[in-house]
């Protein structure tokens, strides 16, 4: 499923979503624990949210990985030029 055009594959976001998601619980539930002196209640509570902030973080990325903006500048004259000796080096 792709949802935008990138230079990311999909499979690297959600990759990313899923380590990230995992880091997040882990905050989610000590504070959660903290707060309520609950563990039962912090539990319910990471549990919940990893699920809903697991698939925002998904579209979150593709959506940024879809901008232009903040990306260096590849400048033309380091591309090859087509029919030129760098396209066909290597073959």
């Amino acid at each position: 499923m792709i949802l935008f055009r990138s230079r990311e594959a999909p499979t690297r976001s959600l990759v990313k979503a899923i380590s990230w998601r995992v880091l997040g619980s882990i905050d989610t539930f000590v504070l959660s624990w903290l707060f309520t002196g609950n563990p039962k209640a912090a539990g319910a509570i990471a549990s919940t949210e990893v699920v809903t902030k697991m698939v925002l973080y998904y579209v979150h990325e593709r959506a940024w990985s879809g901008v232009g903006w903040g990306f260096a500048v590849v400048p033309e004259e380091a591309a090859p030029t087509p029919g030129t000796d760098a396209e066909t080096d290597g073959q």
